[in-house]
């Protein structure tokens, strides 16, 4: 069943993604396609190919798209579509096939379609679609010499291939090298060598040009410097390097990554992961190429086979992050700011360099290449009612997620709900319709207070100042405030709590799009006073510059209330102090009177948001099973954050102790280069008597352990370790941590987990 909706998911994503292409206008489609070989294309006319730089490939790539010129314009459109489309679908196959061993068949069967799938939601695939480019055939050639059956010979002859028409990935000739496959190396050399020569036999003129005037494409097609071109050249332009200095400060760049990268690569294809082998030596090629444009970043997407992390909960990071950065845009990645635009316009480089020299993954022989230590995770439980159904097959985590991990899917989230709600349906008459009535329903309740309290704050200066500044504040900064902390201090409730939250802000996007809404400050002739905003001009039906930054009419269920209502529920369940409690539960009181004091909600729109965040508290029971809040060994009380930054500072090593180590560690034999470890268990030999790993105890005192350091705060504070942790209210029911290594671990290292992190 998995495996028909995965090809299903996979066959509809390249279906939309072709269809997408060839419903687009016959001057708007393949343009880059068009450019070359159209009526009036560079392939067509006399003259240079590189004459207006609107063609960017070599000359073999000239040479080879030539006979294309005689097709006719709409068949080719197609044909060239599903071509794409075809290779595609075969580098998928390519890549489950190259999938390091040992890997089962029905692993290879699912790898296929969601490979498809993430290729078709790619940046890289998708270009090359609209484009009309051929980025995905030397991707192509490149891996099928990955596969078992492929010889030197064949290996070379397409490598070679590949390089006449991408030359930065010649690289992989000397990757071929590096691992011992000196024939393929000279074949393929000696096939780019021919390929060239024969495109300089037939086009004398624009081989010279391309190879001498515009060496390895650079000025071809848009500036160098642009965004779009993401290799080391174009970055060290947009930084203000230029010139002389420029080209030195790329040329030790260029010869640093490229040695430590093919080195790496050489490596994992000795360790047996080929085709992170050449994900590896892909985005080396990528990062020294002079250009490097959108359509030649597969390479990039193709590292997500590495394994990265010893923790199962940090598996997902890398993958994550280049899923995203080859799938989203700078604004959905990274917030629309000054300060994030060298990360954001730079993404895709700057994966590709972490991937070619600076990720350190799982090699095959280590013991956590299919082991990772496992989540420690609470069994499930069984609900109170038989009329609640819960999915017991799902074991709740009682550890933080890897932090990057979360902020970048906090992130996007957060882009996807301002794009949904920026997108709900703005209709002002409807909009007004639907606030006449709310109105009328209030009425009917005899709970219309809005104006009066409107025109109540808007006569005292103060509390109109002071509610303004509380409405554009506290919306975000306490909600993300107490998550903050949840991760840090109590990483089994973080989980529990953002669940309902997530779901509770999915709902509303349902309701703006059900129901817009014009909230009191927008009701024309109601005499309603916009304390926060400022008085609108209602005659103009953009109102002005307010609705050019959100939709105004996203106003049912008022996520202001239900995420402080959020807050509420949770500090009351959390905190350890009555008084705490009730604080907490003030804040979506304190919300609700703001928002309709400054006339941006009606009363029922916060009882909307109240249903919203109660019904993601259930769902998140039905999905978890989980009563109340959970605890683990590693939660830390408020007051213990300080004495835990104390112990961590005192469990760092003294540095003599740490030259020390350098130093033996420095006058160690080194080992051959590429040469596997010898481990008891996989060589059949037993491992000596390993070297301590500090300085002996008469060199100086034991440095304390932040664990040790933290424990004896506790108790000198007269407090007890916690027990095991239980569901309130079910003492027979501790919950029980699958993995025993886990929960061995953190019965020793007591309660600070989160200092050790």
């Amino acid at each position: 069943m998995a495996l028909i909706a995965l090809w299903a998911a996979a066959g509809a994503l390249a279906v939309r993604q072709a269809v997408a292409v060839l419903r687009q206008p016959p001057d708007e489609r393949l343009t880059d396609l068009e450019t070359w070989i159209g009526d009036q294309g560079v392939l067509h006319v006399s003259g240079s190919l590189y004459r207006g730089d609107s063609f960017t490939g070599t000359p073999f790539s000239g040479l080879v798209l030539k006979p294309l010129t005689q097709a006719a314009e709409q068949s080719l459109g197609i044909g060239w579509t599903l071509g794409t489309l075809l290779l595609v679908v075969a580098v998928g196959l390519v890549v489950a096939r190259a999938l390091p061993q040992p890997t089962s068949r029905n692993t290879r069967l699912l790898a296929a379609p969601l490979a498809i799938s993430l290729m078709a939601l790619s940046l890289p695939v998708r270009t090359t679609f609209t484009l009309g480019q051929l980025s995905i055939l030397p991707v192509l050639l490149v891996l099928l010499t990955l596969l078992p059956r492929t010889s030197d010979r064949q290996a070379g002859v397409l490598t070679g291939l590949a390089a006449a028409l991408q030359p930065a990935l010649l690289l992989f000739s000397a990757l071929q090298w590096l691992t011992g496959r000196r024939r393929a190396t000279a074949f393929g050399a000696g096939t780019f060598a021919g390929c060239t020569v024969l495109a300089w036999a037939v086009m004398p003129h624009d081989s010279a040009t391309y190879w001498f005037h515009h060496i390895g494409g650079a000025g071809l097609g848009a500036p160098a410097d642009s965004d779009s071109n993401q290799s080391l050249h174009g970055l060290l332009l947009r930084i203000g390097l230029s010139g002389t200095v420029e080209l030195a400060v790329l040329a030790v760049l260029a010869v640093a990554v490229a040695v430590v990268g093919l080195r790496r690569a050489a490596r994992y294809a000795r360790d047996g992961q080929v085709l992170l082998a050449a994900a590896v030596a892909g985005c080396v090629a990528l990062a020294v190429s002079p250009t490097s444009w959108q359509y030649q970043q597969l390479w990039i997407l193709l590292a997500v086979v590495g394994r990265v992390g010893g923790k199962r909960s940090d598996r997902l990071m890398w993958p994550v992050i280049v899923v995203l950065v080859m799938s989203l845009g700078r604004t959905a990645l990274l917030p629309d700011t000054r300060f994030y635009d060298f990360f954001g316009f730079n993404a895709p480089l700057l994966a590709a360099l972490a991937a070619a020299v600076l990720m350190p993954f799982v090699p095959r022989t280590s013991p956590l290449w299919d082991r990772p230590i496992a989540t420690p995770s609470a069994e499930p439980v069984r609900g109170r009612s038989r009329f609640v159904p819960l999915l017991r097959f799902y074991r709740r985590p009682l550890s933080r997620p890897n932090l990057l991990v979360e902020l970048l899917l906090i992130r996007v989230f957060y882009f996807g709900y301002s794009y949904v709600r920026g997108s709900a349906p703005d209709n002002r008459r409807l909009a007004e319709e639907h606030g006449r009535q709310v109105l009328d329903a209030e009425g009917f309740l005899h709970i219309d207070i809005e104006y009066w309290f409107n025109h109540l704050v808007a006569g005292e200066p103060w509390l109109r100042d002071s509610m303004g500044y509380y409405y554009s504040t506290f919306h975000f900064l306490v909600p993300l405030s107490l998550l903050g902390w949840l991760y840090v201090c109590r990483p089994a409730a973080y989980r529990w709590a953002r669940t309902p939250l997530a779901l509770a802000t999915c709902l509303a996007l349902v309701g703006f799009w059900l129901y817009p809404l014009a909230p009191p400050r927008l009701m024309p002739d109601l005499g309603y006073i916009d304390t926060a905003h400022g008085t609108q001009d209602l005659s103009n039906p953009d109102f002005g510059e307010l609705t050019k930054l959100a939709n105004q009419y996203a106003a049912m269920p008022s996520l202001h209330v239900g995420w402080s209502l959020w807050c509420g529920v949770v500090i009351a369940m959390v905190a350890p102090r009555v008084w705490m409690k009730v604080l907490g539960m003030t804040y979506p009181l304190m919300t609700t009177a703001v928002i309709v004091g400054t006339a941006n909600h009606y009363l029922l729109d916060a009882v909307g948001g109240a249903a919203v965040v109660t019904i993601g508290f259930a769902l998140q029971y039905v999905i978890t099973g989980t009563r109340g809040v959970p605890r683990a060994r590693n939660d830390l009380a408020l007051r213990d954050v300080g004495g835990t930054a104390l112990a961590v500072v005192r469990a760092l090593p003294d540095p003599s102790l740490v030259r020390d180590a350098l130093a033996a560690r420095t006058a160690s034999p080194p080992k051959a280069f590429g040469k596997p470890e010898s481990r008891a268990g996989t060589t059949g030999k037993a491992e000596g008597p390993r070297e301590p790993r500090h300085a002996p105890e008469a060199e100086g005192p034991r440095q304390p352990r932040a664990t040790e350091a933290v424990g004896s705060v506790r108790r000198a504070e007269g407090r007890r370790e916690p027990e095991e942790p239980r569901e309130p209210g079910e003492a027979g029911e501790p919950e029980r941590a699958v993995a025993a290594p886990v929960a061995a671990e953190s019965a020793g290292a007591g309660e600070c987990e989160a200092a050790r992190e």
